[in-house]
């Protein structure tokens, strides 16, 4: 039972841990945080079994951190209010083509990482965005204005 709580308490330091690293995608991490979350597994190891080699004591471990993780997602599921707390929120990074430095800086996110989402977008300039959002899941979502004057996104539906 020890194997059990142990992993508990660790599995909530890890998502703590990665929630303050901030919010990168495995493909977008920096070297430092794969260094960072490669190695934390073999860090807590040790303080997770106790040096206890056997083959429950990791089953145990494991299971563990499978079963919070089963149950963060099903209660997430369950309990809206939840995601802001397990998963994020979205937040704007830019405004009518001007970066907001105090919600980049909040996050961690440099300008020039900024502009070279927008670039990886086919954005040339900051200026012709109209809206910039740094999702829960560490992507940027860019919306601009189209050629014709209208807002990059899809009309409503006619009512009627």
């Amino acid at each position: 039972m020890e194997i059990v709580v142990r992993a508990a308490v660790v599995w909530l330091f890890l998502w703590v841990i990665t929630r303050a690293v901030g919010r990168a995608t495995l493909g977008e991490l920096s070297t430092f945080q794969l260094i960072l979350f490669v190695t934390m597994g073999d860090m807590v190891q040790q303080g997770v079994t106790q040096q206890d080699y056997s083959v429950t004591g990791a089953l145990l471990a494991v299971s563990t951190f499978a079963v919070i993780t089963v149950a963060v997602s099903y209660a997430n599921q369950r309990w809206r209010p939840l995601l802001p707390i397990t998963h994020g929120v979205p937040i704007i990074v830019v405004r009518n083509g001007q970066p907001d430095l105090k919600a980049l800086n909040g996050e961690r996110m440099s300008v020039n990482d900024l502009f070279a989402a927008a670039r990886e977008q086919g954005i040339r300039r900051i200026a012709d965005v109209e809206l910039a959002v740094l999702e829960a899941n560490g992507k940027v979502s860019f919306f601009t204005e189209s050629d014709d004057g209208s807002s990059g996104a899809p009309d409503p539906p006619e009512a009627g």
